[in-house]
């Protein structure tokens, strides 16, 4: 008796526990969920985020808005988010996003039809995304946007879009250091700076970019940053001995901005 009540002489029962994590598996299976967050972990690892939390949050949030968007939408969402996780002064990790972006938008509808590469309405929608993005007011971007934009109806080869993308977050860096500088040469937040202060940076910052060699814009995204405090004070210091008379009291943060971003976009090849 004691020999049939160990064999069970009947059909063994799963175990409960058993059976529960088979489904629980085959839940996670279906629902994809294995790959969203291999995918994820990459992404984490390849960007070394200093807050992984915050960074998985963002990447699940984007995923979630783009399955309300239109197709469209999706690609360039993605695409940007793709150009997003590494600085543009890490020039492999960043043309290798830059490739992953443009890969996405040409998949997308009917972009994949165009022949010779992406629509020129598309590109030039994610060069304003970009500077949008990156913080860049419209009236600061639209210089550049119409210097290096297409038609609508023409095709973006990728070399042409990897280009358009350096220079746009290149601009968008060289924006926010000249904001700096005329941050160091206001006395005081309320009060705008002094002009000739202010000209005097913008004639050393132009100095800058001019010995920033090399024909593409990513040669020369770093120039304000050439800009020392040494030589910042040092070039204050020459208007205040030279008691250089002032073209007008002073110059806003407006009229420094748009100034600095004309010593730029002169530099950047006007696209036809």
């Amino acid at each position: 008796m004691a020999e049939k009540r160990r064999s069970g002489g009947g059909t063994v029962m799963p175990d409960s526990k058993s059976v529960k994590a088979e489904s629980d598996k085959e839940f996670l299976s279906q629902a994809g969920v294995g790959v969203l967050l291999r995918d994820a972990l990459l992404k984490l690892v390849e960007a070394r985020s200093e807050d992984p939390i915050g960074f998985l949050a963002e990447h699940f949030s984007n995923l979630a808005s783009e399955s309300e968007s239109g197709p469209e939408q999706q690609q360039l969402s993605r695409a940007l988010w793709h150009l997003s996780l590494a600085h543009h002064s890490q020039r492999s990790a960043f043309n290798n996003n830059i490739r992953v972006a443009y890969d996405l938008l040409t998949q997308c509808g009917s972009l994949r039809h165009v022949p010779g590469g992406i629509q020129g309405r598309i590109y030039t929608e994610m060069l304003q995304c970009l500077c949008s993005e990156g913080g860049l007011s419209g009236t600061t971007a639209a210089p550049l946007l119409r210097r290096i934009r297409c038609h609508d109806y023409e095709a973006v080869p990728f070399e042409l879009f990897r280009q358009g993308v350096q220079t746009c977050a290149a601009f968008t860096d060289y924006i926010r250091k000249s904001q700096c500088l005329y941050a160091a040469v206001a006395s005081r937040p309320e009060r705008p700076a002094e002009r000739s202060l202010c000209r005097a940076v913008l004639a050393t910052l132009e100095e800058a970019l001019d010995t920033s060699h090399g024909a593409d814009s990513a040669r020369f995204l770093e120039a304000s940053a050439k800009i020392s405090p040494a030589k910042l004070a040092q070039a204050m210091a020459e208007v205040r001995a030279a008691g250089e008379q002032q073209e007008g009291p002073t110059m806003d943060a407006r009229e420094f901005e748009d100034a600095a971003a004309a010593l730029f976009i002169a530099r950047v090849r006007v696209v036809i």
